[in-house]
Formats: C-alpha cells, structure tokens, sequence
C-alpha cells in the first residue's frame, strides 16, 4: 500500500510548496522500514527469551495455569476463568467473557516464562476488576479500531486520487482520521501492557512465588514483550504522519 501511495504521491508532485514535502516524505518512508526491521529483532529476542526462559523449570513446580488461578485468587477475583488456546505466544485476556486465555507453551508448562505471561494476562484481569482507566478506554477503542484499520488505507488512496483532480481534501483527512484512531489505540496500549507487568512482577515478588534469580528472568521476558508493543506504537504513529506529509505535500499552490 506504502508503494500505491509513493506513485500516486509522484503524480502530482508538481510545485514548489509540494516538492519541498517530498524530501519528508522519503525520509518518514524509510524511518518506517527501520522500525519494522527494529520490530522484526525485537521479535525475535522476545521469542529467544522466551524459548530460553521455558527450558527453566519454575522453582514451585505450577503450572502457568495454576500460578494464574493462584494470582487472580489472591488478588480477589473470583469471575474469571483460565482457558487454553492454541498456538504461539497467543495469551490474551478477554473482558467479554470474563477469560485469561492462555496458549500452548503456557498453560500447561512448568517454568519461568510460563509463569511470567500467565501473570502478565492476570494483570490485566485485575485491571479490569479495578477499573483500570486506560484498559477501559482501549475496550471502548476496539470496535472502532476493528472497522478504521480494514478501511483507512483504501479511504486515504481514494481520497489521493481525489484530490489530485479536483483538490478536495476532505476524504484524505477522513481516512487519516481513521488512522489516528488505531495510532491512538496503539499508544493507549502501552500503559496497559506496561501496567500489566508491573503488576505480574509485584505479585511474583510480594508473594515469594519467584525469587533472586528466576525473578530477573520473569522481568527480563517481560520486558522484551512490553517493547514490542512501543515498536508497534512508534510504527503507527510514523505511518500517521507519513499519510499526513503525503496529503500536505499533494496540494498545489
């Protein structure tokens, strides 16, 4: 879609004011491909740590399900159940249906990582029970962000060729306004996650359920999928402006 953009975008790059928007533009263009190949390694690390991480067995023998029914039973929420799903790293907490839904490498293991994602979901099961305000506003986001994601890019695209014939730009702010709401989704992300493990790591500390050295490694798999979701947010805020200069960059003198 970027390339779509790029020969629509060369079309009618044809002033001064819009060529001087074309040196931006490239540059903002190749900022997102760095932080795609930045997100690519983060991914990978993450997947090392926690390939490492699961070859350690947990020091009280639980499963990633039993420590996550153990944090949440502690914690005072008694209405969500832990479930199990399938595939890779696919753990997700659902406020729908009141789940911790815990994949294949989790639920079931008995190690440090397993433990450390199993909480890390928990968290955001107790953020839910507490009115966690960030968690509640990324939930009001979602169905938003489902419809705005599927259909920005086209809406932008059309609105390029729109107003490269007529320079009516008010479908191009539309589509960047779509966006900005799944930028805006992406950034509201970050304290939730953020908060997520923050509130895993408090609860495997106070609780003596890891210690010392198993403890470093539950925080250092964490953080490496916390800085997946700033990579992702940093994506979506430098495709916003890239749209942003290819529109400005559009309009004639």
């Amino acid at each position: 879609m970027l390339q779509i953009l790029s020969l629509l975008q060369s079309g009618y790059y044809a002033t001064e004011g819009a060529a001087r928007y074309d040196a931006a533009t490239t540059g903002m263009f190749l900022l997102i491909i760095a932080i795609g190949i930045l997100g690519y390694a983060v991914q990978a690390r993450l997947q090392h740590v926690f390939k490492k991480y699961s070859e350690i067995p947990f020091p009280g023998g639980l499963t990633g399900a039993e420590v996550a029914e153990k944090m949440l039973r502690e914690n005072n929420v008694h209405n969500v159940r832990i479930t199990h799903v399938g595939g890779m790293l696919t753990d997700h907490f659902n406020p729908q249906t009141m789940t911790v839904n815990l994949s294949d490498a989790v639920y079931s293991s008995r190690s440090v990582a397993a433990a450390a994602v199993a909480c890390h979901e928990c968290g955001h099961a107790i953020q839910h029970a507490q009115g966690y305000a960030p968690l509640a506003l990324r939930s009001q986001l979602v169905p938003i962000v489902q419809f705005s994601s599927r259909m920005a890019t086209f809406v932008v695209i059309i609105g390029l060729v729109i107003l490269a014939t007529t320079q009516n730009e008010l479908l191009c702010w539309i589509g960047i306004g779509m966006i900005g709401v799944s930028a805006l989704f992406s950034i509201i992300t970050l304290p939730v996650e953020y908060n997520a493990s923050q509130r895993a790591l408090a609860w495997l500390q106070s609780s003596r359920t890891l210690e010392g050295r198993q403890l470093t490694q539950a925080r250092e798999a964490l953080s490496w999928a916390a800085r997946t979701y700033l990579v992702t947010a940093l994506s979506a805020v430098a495709s916003l402006l890239y749209y942003i200069l290819i529109i400005l960059g559009g309009r004639r003198d």
